[in-house]
């Protein structure tokens, strides 16, 4: 009954759903802050390995290739959509990385990034996890947008397998907060609260995708490359660098062919 009513919404509507649930699996990610008061160094870089190889598999088979094949059924030039989104959506996310003040998992606080501020340091790390959620939130709002366009590409499972897949990768990203927000001194209650609050971004973000492609289907393509060329920058840029600071390449490493691994398949079965 639940998949029929799912079903018969608006794709706008399934995407608003759908990031509710990967805003869940941050929060209850957060909520290992009222267990633990800290988490292995190599569990978190693990954790944050994976999550770099969910959102890469995610940018390939549930973004860009789904791209380049709507493209091909209307232009001979069906690679420009791909790389012209993907190049886009890399562009915007560093804009926001220079201009948005934040500080990643591990860093001291003069190593902030974006416009200098006095803000405290746990402001800066949910702001740096925020970021990530962008692109996570779009890209999941393009893939349901993508069904009101009825192109044989686009799938209702392919798109709650990409939502299935980042909601996992969700989880760690809360711990990632919370913990750290405690260590520092801060209570259990807060820092789940800022924790979960860094995944709120993802439903925003998910609404304005969909509702974008829905209303101009001539951008569908570039849309999901852009929301590719988004995730990909903030892996390269901000989730492996964090994952390999402490020395832990190997076990970031098996973390990301692990989340690689997962998302494919997900992709590949569900899709």
């Amino acid at each position: 009954m639940i998949a029929t009513w799912f079903l018969g919404l608006h794709p706008v509507s399934q995407a608003f759903l759908a990031t509710l649930f990967t805003w869940g699996l941050t929060s209850l990610g957060a909520g290992i802050v009222f267990f633990f008061h800290t988490v292995n160094r190599k569990t978190l870089d693990g954790m944050l390995g994976f999550a770099a190889g969910v959102m890469m598999a995610a940018s390939c088979w549930s973004l860009l290739i789904p791209a380049i094949e709507m493209a091909r059924e209307t232009s001979s030039l069906y690679w420009l959509p791909a790389t012209a989104g993907f190049l886009l959506g890399a562009l915007f996310l560093w804009s926001i990385d220079k201009v948005l003040p934040h500080l990643h998992l591990g860093f001291p606080r003069d190593e902030a990034e974006g416009i200098k501020t006095s803000w405290r340091k746990s402001v800066l790390l949910v702001l740096a996890i925020t970021l990530h959620n962008i692109p996570e939130g779009l890209a999941v709002g393009i893939a349901f947008g993508a069904l009101a366009a009825d192109i044989p590409s686009a799938s209702l499972a392919g798109a709650i397998a990409l939502a299935l897949g980042i909601g996992i990768q969700n989880f760690p990203e809360g711990a990632a907060v919370s913990v750290p927000l405690r260590r520092e001194g801060m209570s259990r209650l807060k820092s789940f609260w800022y924790g979960q609050l860094s995944g709120a971004v993802e439903p925003v973000a998910a609404v304005l995708g969909a509702a974008a492609v829905v209303a101009v289907r001539p951008i569908l393509p570039y849309a999901l490359a852009f929301a590719a060329g988004a995730m990909i920058f903030v892996v390269v840029e901000e989730v492996i660098p964090e994952a390999q600071r402490a020395g832990n390449t190997d076990l970031a490493t098996v973390g990301a062919i692990s989340g690689f691994a997962m998302m494919m398949t997900l992709d590949v079965a569900l899709g």
